[in-house]
C-alpha cells in the first residue's frame, strides 16, 4: 500500500492506538500475527497469518467498524488509494523453516 509520505507520521500514530473495536474485529475475523511496516517514502507492507485470507478479508469487509476505520484512514493514502484498493499480495519465495525441514 502507499500512504502519502506527508501523512506517514499521522498514519503511524493512528496505528499506535488502533480503535479497540477494530482490534477485536480483526481477531474475530481470523487475523493473527498481523503487523504493518512503513518505509519513509510511505510504502506500507503488511504481514498477516490466517487459515483463509479471502474469508478473513471478507469477514472484515462486512463489519461496520472496518468501514469506519477505512473511511477515517483513506485521506492518508496516496491519491486514489486505500487499504481495500491499494494492497497487492506478495508471493512468498523463501521460508527458512520450510527449507530446513526439506533437508531432512
Amino acid at each position: 500500500m502507499q500512504v502519502d509520505p506527508e501523512s506517514l507520521d499521522e498514519y503511524i500514530e493512528a496505528h499506535a492506538a488502533v480503535w479497540p473495536d477494530m482490534l477485536r474485529a480483526l481477531a474475530a475475523a481470523g487475523w493473527t500475527n498481523y503487523s504493518l511496516f512503513a518505509r519513509p517514502d510511505g510504502m506500507i507492507i503488511g504481514y498477516v497469518e490466517t487459515d483463509d485470507y479471502t474469508t478473513a478479508q471478507d469477514r472484515m469487509s462486512a463489519t461496520e467498524i472496518n468501514a469506519q476505520w477505512q473511511a477515517h484512514m483513506s485521506r492518508l493514502f496516496a491519491a486514489g488509494g486505500s487499504f481495500d484498493t491499494g494492497q497487492v499480495r506478495l508471493a512468498e519465495i523463501f521460508h527458512l523453516e520450510d527449507q530446513l525441514a526439506n533437508l531432512g
